[in-house]
């Protein structure tokens, strides 16, 4: 099977994964990956409903390109970053205790099994197991914290910046306490690379996104 075949195959099978998860979100027909926090929505725009985790997914990619306009990646880390939130549905994180360390133990879990599902598709689409071995390590953020490896950083940046696109107000809302999401968004920016917080400049936010970005990074 030639690298293209593996790659569509494995591809295929993580979307249809995301197509499983039952919360469903409306996005523009055009374009499903516009960002929800923008200010001046077309209210003429046709749209679609589609499950959240294969929007989620979309966008992941998307900012890949945006941070990678020459598509130099290897197809290894696209699937990684395509695989992010793989079934997370299936593990809400009401199934924890509502603690720090309940949170914790729930992303340790989320990260595990994610990288676990998504090195058994890369198998199953014609991976070697070294293969499928990078594409979970990945998923796992292995080498982030250290900052020596370059792909597990770009996958760090894309997802803040999906985070900041398309996740921010309503983190914010749930969250309900304006000093806690400042203190996250602090600490988001402090694992983006300088490409990853110039690209998150250029995102377009609401006024309130803006105002606790602006506070994250000046305090």
């Amino acid at each position: 099977m030639s690298d293209k075949s593996k790659y569509e195959l494995a591809l295929s099978k993580i979307d249809a994964a995301h197509s499983d998860d039952p919360n469903r979100i409306t996005v523009p027909k055009r374009n499903p990956t516009i960002h929800t926090n923008a200010t001046t929505p077309d209210p003429d725009a046709e749209t679609t409903t589609i499950p959240y985790e294969l929007h989620y997914a979309q966008k992941m990619t998307y900012y890949l390109t945006r941070l990678d306009p020459l598509s130099t990646s290897t197809d290894l880390l696209r699937l990684a970053i395509r695989a992010q939130h793989l079934r997370r549905w299936e593990i809400p994180r009401s199934s924890y205790p509502p603690t720090k360390p309940g949170y914790h133990a729930w992303r340790s879990e989320l990260q595990r099994r994610q990288a676990a599902l998504a090195e058994q598709i890369c198998l199953e689409s014609g991976y070697t197991a070294q293969e499928a071995g990078r594409v979970g390590a990945l998923v796992r953020k292995e080498g982030l914290r250290k900052g020596q490896d370059r792909e597990t950083q770009m996958l760090e940046d894309v997802a803040c910046l999906v985070f900041l696109d398309d996740q921010l107000d309503g983190f914010g809302e749930g969250l309900g306490d304006e000093e806690k999401m400042v203190g996250i968004l602090r600490k988001s920016w402090g694992k983006m690379s300088e490409e990853g917080r110039r690209e998150a400049l250029r995102i377009e936010m609401s006024e309130k996104g803006r105002e606790l970005v602006r506070r994250a990074l000046e305090e």
